[in-house]
């Protein structure tokens, strides 16, 4: 099998491949290692090779349903036994995983083959990928911009034809925002559909969930059978599809009735080329028989954005305080990272517990929407893929939060409410561009970009479909249909295509 063989087929293909003898294990790993070599400079997806390890796998090669195909988890919250979990960050570089999480041992006994870890923003903190300790992840599609974050490197990987699908986890749009970037299919799972453990109970207070970034709706669906399921241990459970995945996208949805809005639930802009991208969706929906009409949840979006940026800072605080007392120095997290620690920090135990309760409203509301709409309809991003540095705290900022935080006057300043102008700005500018994804993360429910559009520019642009809470099948097959109606898995980057 040659290079560009492999860059034209997905991972079930792959995996039929090495079953029926066309191919073999090896090869592939050798055939993905040559595609990294290749693209690695331009993107810089993976932030840790392990061809090792791989090789290791590859001399007890499990007989599941991905046997043999290439593969690459995500250096966060995905450990794998032996190395280290860094999470974008030096201050974890030297933490040690003691056993493999559940998800990537179940990726393991599917036979896939993991050969490297991928790039993320420290602890996964960001929309977009640029942490300091590995640098940043380039849009294959035009190396200017920004692949998403906060799996930046799994899209990047995935769209560069370096494998046909990546782990992500998504905790407030991580999956789908860089899905929605790259040109690829990004499904959420819902909350406890894929174990979190053994490391973590609720990762987020279950806000995250674990599941792969795919060039094939087929992909996701058997990926997604591999790792459902619970394990020993798991906080809660959510209900069984009663369905295996990859047979139930075989079939095509039942007429649906979709609610779609394209404004932005924080009263920011949108940009023209993501109401097209929208519009345009409405429009193959429709041609396909479905029913769509404006509509929007009876939600608050200014309040379901406060309630995510404190779990969100209180979540910095809890990782940066737990590194530090396995011996990292403050000095060792980006400046970004101190800042929000130290505004988690400043956030007492009943403000965040008031933040927690206002879930259970923004559920409610969704499932009277839902119960209306079998799913919502949005953009994925409020703008297509940006520039790198477009959107950071600017210069002088940067110099006036870092002295305050060195001197310690960051902390008192943020209680105090002097600081309540720079950190509601630092909210805007953080969510102004990824608006529309947090509202499945703080809800449970499913949620999926879907990559229909590419701009004027030529730069990939995903819609967002919202399903209801533990209906992954709906979704998975309106995905399909859609797929099947405006092919997208033969669109790569042309620097791709001609190798």
């Amino acid at each position: 099998m040659s290079v560009h063989d492999y860059v034209q087929r997905d991972a079930t293909a792959l995996a039929d491949a090495v079953r029926t003898g066309e191919t073999t294990a090896a090869e592939l790993l050798q055939l993905a290692l040559q595609q990294s070599e290749r693209a690695q400079p331009k993107t810089n997806a993976i932030c840790k090779l392990m061809e090792r390890e791989a090789r290791t796998q590859l001399t007890r090669l499990a007989a599941g349903p991905f046997a043999g195909v290439p593969f690459l988890i995500k250096d966060c919250a995905q450990d794998y036994a032996g190395l280290p979990t860094a999470c974008g960050s030096k201050a974890l570089s030297g933490v040690v995983a003691a056993e493999h999480a559940h998800v990537v041992r179940r990726y393991i006994e599917a036979g896939l083959v993991i050969f490297g870890k991928t790039n993320l923003p420290e602890l996964a903190l960001k929309g977009v990928s640029d942490s300091r300790a590995f640098g940043r992840v380039n849009n294959p599609w035009n190396a200017a911009h920004v692949s998403g974050g906060s799996s930046g490197g799994a899209a990047a990987a995935v769209a560069s034809g370096v494998v046909p699908m990546a782990a992500g986890n998504d905790g407030g749009g991580s999956i789908r925002i860089p899905a929605a970037c790259c040109g690829l299919f990004g499904l959420k799972p819902s909350r406890g559909r894929v174990s979190s453990g053994p490391g973590f109970g609720e990762y987020w207070y279950g806000a995250s969930s674990e599941g792969v970034i795919s060039r094939s709706v087929r992909d996701t669906a058997l990926a997604l059978d591999v790792i459902t399921g619970p394990e020993p241990g798991d906080p809660f459970l959510v209900a069984e599809p009663g369905v295996v995945f990859a047979n139930a996208v075989t079939r095509d949805p039942p007429r649906l009735r979709i609610g779609v809005t394209t404004a932005s639930p924080i009263g920011m802009a949108v940009h023209a080329e993501a109401k097209l991208a929208t519009e345009n969706a409405v429009k193959l929906l429709q041609g396909l028989g479905h029913e769509v009409e404006e509509a929007t949840p009876a939600i608050d979006g200014g309040a379901l954005a406060t309630s995510f940026l404190h779990i969100y800072f209180g979540q910095v605080a809890a990782l940066v305080a737990e590194a530090r007392a396995k011996g990292a120095g403050r000095a060792e997290f980006e400046l970004l990272t101190r800042v929000l620690a130290t505004l988690g920090g400043a956030v007492s135990a009943g403000a965040l517990t008031m933040q927690l309760l206002k879930w259970n409203g923004f559920a409610r509301a969704l499932a009277r929407f839902h119960a209306r709409y079998d799913m919502l309809l949005t953009p994925t991003l409020a703008h297509p893929p940006v520039r790198h540095g477009q959107g950071d705290p600017t210069a002088a900022e940067q110099i006036v939060l870092d002295m305050l935080d060195r001197v310690g006057l960051l902390g008192l300043l943020t209680r105090l409410g002097w600081l309540d102008g720079m950190i509601d700005k630092i909210a805007r500018d953080s969510l102004q561009y990824v608006p529309f994804t947090q509202l499945a993360n703080l809800t449970g429910t499913p949620a999926m970009s879907v990559p229909l559009h590419w701009t004027a520019e030529g730069l990939p642009l995903g819609v967002q479909f919202t399903g209801r809470l533990g209906d992954e099948v709906r979704l998975l097959q309106l995905a399909r249909q859609l797929e099947q109606a405006q092919p997208w898995f033969d669109r790569l980057p042309d620097w791709v295509r001609s190798g």
